[in-house]
């Protein structure tokens, strides 16, 4: 009977030697081997500060695509508008018509009607000549602020600037050099007022229906009748008489021209 314990283990012998051997090889490599870099270039080229590179602008237009939604609602007109909307449907008294999509997509479509001069503004001061290579992205920002925020401030009360002034800490300022953590706010809360100013200008017409109807059935002793049986379709007939759409789409633009 033959033993193979002796080749094994002159094998497991020769391959502990070759192992201080291999290990100076590796650390010979690693000498000459230059390690993998990642440069994130800032500048627009060599010696020079220039515009950001174009990994850092995508990532900025990525970040002004996540809050275009907020951008469109709270700096815009469209708070006032859907707001209003939203009023006259619930004073007519028929909360599902129009729906909400039709309330939705009528405010937006205002909005770029309001908003097209300013719009315009923004392209001609700011991309265009950023497009053109002019301007750089940081001045194109800036100038990009100036319509927009023009068109908030016209919007504004007083009253509301000089509330977030106090909040912020600030003391008199320019009304030019207002920032816009300042601006913002304050144009929402003036437009969430006027909106509510509005809305209750509307709600008074149909008030006063409900109250004639209530009172005609009271007198016909109908008390077991619903007022808002009849006070509905009276309503719906006024609101179409006086074509109620086109008089509360006509004061919202023209309050926005003030």
């Amino acid at each position: 009977m033959f033993s193979t314990s002796k080749p094994r283990r002159s094998r497991w012998c020769r391959l502990l030697a070759l192992l201080p051997l291999l290990a100076a090889v590796a650390v010979q490599a690693q000498g000459t081997v230059q390690p993998m870099k990642l440069n994130i270039d800032l500048s627009g080229g060599a010696g020079g500060i220039g515009d950001m590179s174009v990994a850092v602008q995508i990532v900025l237009l990525m970040t002004l695509l996540t809050l275009a939604p907020s951008i469109v609602m709270l700096m815009t007109s469209f708070t006032r508008i859907v707001i209003v909307l939203g009023f006259v449907r619930q004073a007519i008294g028929v909360p599902s018509a129009p729906s909400n999509q039709i309330i939705t997509g009528l405010s937006l479509f205002l909005t770029f009607f309001v908003m097209t001069p300013v719009i315009d503004r923004i392209h001609t001061d700011a991309l265009q000549p950023y497009f053109d290579g002019k301007i750089k992205s940081v001045e194109a920002l800036e100038r990009a602020q100036v319509p927009l925020k023009g068109f908030m401030l016209r919007q504004t009360r007083t009253r509301d600037l000089e509330f977030f002034l106090e909040l912020g800490g600030y003391g008199p300022t320019p009304v030019k050099q207002l920032p816009m953590r300042i601006v913002i706010p304050a144009f929402v809360l003036s437009e969430l007022q006027t909106a509510f100013q509005m809305g209750f200008l509307i709600f008074l017409p149909f008030l006063v229906i409900d109250f004639l109807v209530s009172t005609v059935l009271m007198a016909l002793g109908m008390m077991m009748m619903p007022p808002t049986v009849v006070a509905l379709p009276c309503k719906l007939l006024l609101f179409v008489l006086v074509d109620g759409w086109e008089l509360v789409v006509r004061s919202l633009v023209q309050s926005f021209n003030q």
